[in-house]
C-alpha cells in the first residue's frame, strides 16, 4: 500500500465526516466551491493542510506534481531579476510570496536577491508545509517570516507560482440548453460522494455558442482574491508611500480560449503519484484539485479594484525575457534539459502564463517581448 491509499487513514476519515455534516448542515446539496475548499484546505485533513508529500519530481519520492522550482533553480533565479526591477520600482525591500509549496522557489529568490530583500514574507494556510520551508529556508531565517493571512495593508512585490489554480471554482454544466451548477451530494452506498446539479441563474462571463451540452468553471474566489490584493496594496500605499506589484504565474487562457464552445469538458483536473484524472469525488484530501485559470477574470477584476495590469505574456517569453538563456550557456546537458522544460512550447513554455499586476504604470522586464495583454 502506497502512501496515497488512505482508506483507513483516521485523517481522512474525519476528512469525509466533515464532508458529510457540511453537505448535511447546507440542506443535502453542497456547491462544488464549498466542496473543493474543505478537500483541499480543512485544517489538519485537507490535501494541503495534511502530512503527504506533495512537490516532487518522481512518483516514488511519494509526491504528486512537480512545480517549475523544483524542475529547476534557473526558474526561481530568472524570477529574481524581474522581483529585483519591481523592488527597485515600487521603492520597497520586501517580497511576499503566496503558497509557497517546498519552499524551493523562496530559496532561489533569497539567494539570487540578497540584500535587495530585508523580509520575505510567505502566506500559506499549511502547517505541514510551513515546516518543510522553514527547513529548507532555514539559512535565511532572520528575513522570512509566515503569515496566515493577508494584512489589512502591503506594499512590496508579490509572487504566487500555481497559486490560483488551486483556488476553489464553482462548476456550471449546460445540458440541453439549461443551465446548472454541480454540487456534491452525499449518497449512503459503495460511493457515497456523488454528482448533483441545480437549476442556476449563474452563468459564464461569456456567452458559450452552440447548444452542445457544456462543463465548466467560475473562478469568483480567484477574482476576490486579486481584488483584495489590490485593496491591500492601496491600504499600504496609502500609509507609506510605496506602491506594490504582483507577478502571478500559472497555467490557464484567456477568456476567449478558456470559454471555448470546443473546451466542452471543463478544466477540472485531479493530481496523484504524478498521475492525472478527473474524479474529484474519490480520494478526498489525497490528491490535488485544479483548474486553469481564466486570466482574463483576473485582469478585470485587478483593474476593477484600482491596479494596473502591467503585462500578461507566456512562461517562455517571461523567463527568456528575463535572462534565463545566458547562464545555461555552461550548464551541464542534465540542467539544460530541465531548464528547457520551463519554455519549450509542449512542456510548460506556452500553457504557462504569467500576469504583471501594480499599483502604478510601467513597463516590467519580463513583458519586453511577446506581451499578449491586447488578448485578454
Amino acid at each position: 500500500m502506497n502512501s496515497h491509499q488512505l482508506s483507513n487513514d483516521p485523517g481522512q476519515q474525519a476528512l469525509y465526516t466533515l464532508i458529510q455534516r457540511s453537505i448535511a448542515n447546507a440542506g443535502g446539496w453542497l456547491g462544488f466551491d464549498r466542496f473543493m475548499a474543505l478537500v483541499l484546505y480543512a485544517p489538519g485533513m485537507g490535501y494541503y493542510a495534511n502530512s503527504l508529500r506533495k512537490f516532487g519530481l518522481t512518483p516514488e519520492s511519494g509526491s504528486d506534481f512537480a512545480t517549475a522550482p523544483e524542475m529547476s533553480p534557473h526558474f526561481g533565479r530568472t524570477l529574481a531579476h524581474q522581483v529585483r526591477e519591481a523592488l527597485q520600482v515600487t521603492g520597497t525591500d520586501e517580497v511576499w510570496e503566496f503558497g509557497a509549496g517546498s519552499g524551493a522557489l523562496a530559496l532561489q529568490l533569497l539567494d539570487a536577491l540578497g540584500d535587495a530583500v530585508q523580509r520575505y514574507t510567505i502566506v500559506d494556510l499549511s502547517g505541514s508545509l510551513r515546516a518543510r520551508q522553514q527547513e529548507t529556508l532555514k539559512v535565511h531565517a532572520h528575513k522570512v517570516r509566515w503569515v496566515d493571512a493577508l494584512p489589512e495593508q502591503l506594499s512590496g512585490v508579490v509572487v504566487g507560482n500555481e497559486v490560483l489554480d488551486a483556488m476553489p471554482v464553482q462548476l456550471l454544466v449546460r445540458k440541453s440548453g439549461v443551465w446548472y451548477e454541480r454540487g456534491v451530494v452525499w449518497r449512503a452506498d459503495a460511493a457515497p460522494l456523488q454528482w448533483e446539479d441545480r437549476v442556476t441563474d449563474l452563468r459564464p462571463p461569456v456567452d458559450v455558442p452552440g447548444v452542445h451540452d457544456y462543463l465548466t468553471e467560475i473562478h469568483s474566489q480567484a477574482e476576490a482574491f486579486v481584488a483584495t490584493l489590490a485593496d491591500r496594496f492601496k491600504a499600504g500605499e496609502a500609509a507609506t508611500g510605496q506602491g506594490g506589484a504582483a507577478f502571478l504565474i500559472d497555467y490557464g487562457f484567456p477568456e476567449g480560449e478558456y470559454f471555448h464552445p470546443q473546451r466542452h469538458m471543463g478544466t477540472l483536473m485531479c493530481h496523484q503519484l504524478h498521475k492525472s484524472d478527473t474524479n474529484p469525488l474519490q480520494d478526498v484530501g489525497a490528491k490535488d484539485i485544479t483548474a486553469h485559470v481564466n486570466f482574463t477574470g483576473v485582469a478585470l477584476a485587478a483593474q476593477d479594484a484600482g491596479l494596473h495590469v502591467l503585462g500578461y505574456t507566456t512562461q517562455a517569453h517571461f523567463l527568456i525575457n528575463c535572462g534565463l538563456l545566458p547562464p545555461l550557456v555552461d550548464a551541464s546537458v542534465a540542467e539544460k534539459a530541465m531548464a528547457q522544460k520551463l519554455i519549450t512550447e509542449h512542456e510548460m513554455g506556452e500553457l504557462f502564463k504569467v500576469v504583471a499586476l501594480g499599483t502604478s504604470e510601467w513597463e516590467p522586464m519580463g513583458f519586453a517581448q511577446g506581451d499578449r495583454s491586447h488578448t485578454l
